[in-house]
């Protein structure tokens, strides 16, 4: 089994590689500008909304916008109420990341890397560097997907693993500290649901198993903000802690429709990978549209919850 682990070890390292170089990318094709339209477009609730999921589409990852959002809060260019705009939009933002990963292009993630590879180190101008970072991080998440598919089932094989995976597929609570533990350990929610649309993809999970997965991630991804926000003013440490609270909120809710939303994203597709990621869409999207218009009240609920007084 130490091989195994070990290959295992090696994919989920090149999924976050993968990961960090597409964000790299993103991040210089946007470059400063990003913080400043974080500043600039957040004055309402729906412009922060709207500001955050763009943001988070780009740079492909909600921690990170999640880590500037605390760090502007904290220096005082943003205030808590214009955060919790933001923190909804990025949980929708998120999700092009799931979608992208189901792709399938076959062996064209060898011409993707090979491609990549070169605008990365003959590319003079930002742009090209930019796309070459972005070609070869996807090419790296793409690799790394098959991987953990071809390492399914033998992983499967082993007593302990097999007694895992029917232990998560009897209990949605198991899922759920899976997906929290996996992600707060790695840092990358993306990396956790990966992980399970490989055992998906093999038939090892169920699906309703790998959607408690998929909540649980969406709890653990709140660790990089709490870590971000300590020594931290109060609204930054409040900012995380909303980040936290409505994710738990939307995960209490939704783990106990585990089963008619795998009815429901069975009939938007046939692939179980692609059913996951569409799950991680209408969760995110339901969740944040819902507290959306009731941005006041959260940021009351959460002043009270934690002892503070509106300003």
């Amino acid at each position: 089994m130490g091989p195994l682990l070990m290959l295992f070890a090696i994919y989920t390292a090149i999924f976050l590689i993968g990961m960090f170089m597409m964000k790299a990318g993103f991040y210089a094709l946007s470059g400063h500008r990003l913080k400043r339209w974080l500043m600039r477009f957040t004055a309402a609730p729906w412009q922060g909304f709207l500001t955050g999921m763009a943001a988070t589409a780009l740079v492909q990852s909600s921690s990170a916008v999640m880590v500037m959002t605390i760090g502007l809060v904290a220096t005082g260019y943003l205030s808590f109420r214009q955060s919790i705009g933001i923190i909804l939009g990025s949980n929708i933002g998120s999700t092009v990341t799931t979608e992208l990963m189901t792709l399938d292009i076959g062996d064209g993630a060898i011409p993707l890397l090979i491609g990549g590879a070169l605008l990365v180190f003959i590319g003079r101008r930002r742009f090209v560097y930019s796309i070459g970072m972005i070609a070869v991080g996807l090419a790296a998440l793409l690799f790394a997907m098959n991987g953990f598919s071809s390492l399914a089932k033998p992983l499967a094989d082993y007593p302990l693993v097999d007694a895992w995976l029917k232990q998560t597929n009897s209990s949605t609570a198991i899922g759920l500290f899976i997906g929290i533990a996996l992600t707060a350990l790695v840092h990358s929610s993306a990396a956790t649901i990966g992980i399970a649309m490989g055992f998906l993809h093999e038939q090892l999970l169920t699906l309703p198993a790998a959607i408690a997965i998929l909540l649980g991630a969406n709890i653990g991804t709140c660790i990089t903000g709490l870590l971000a926000s300590i020594g931290s003013s109060k609204e930054a440490q409040l900012t995380a802690y909303t980040h936290l609270w409505l994710n738990v909120a939307g995960v209490a809710v939704f783990a106990f429709w585990t089963e008619p939303f795998a009815r429901f994203a069975a009939m938007l597709s046939p692939a179980p990978d692609v059913q996951l990621a569409h799950v991680s869409v209408l969760f995110n999207t339901i969740c944040s549209a819902a507290a959306l218009p009731f941005v006041g009240i959260i940021e009351t609920a959460i002043l009270r919850l934690h002892g503070q007084k509106r300003a």
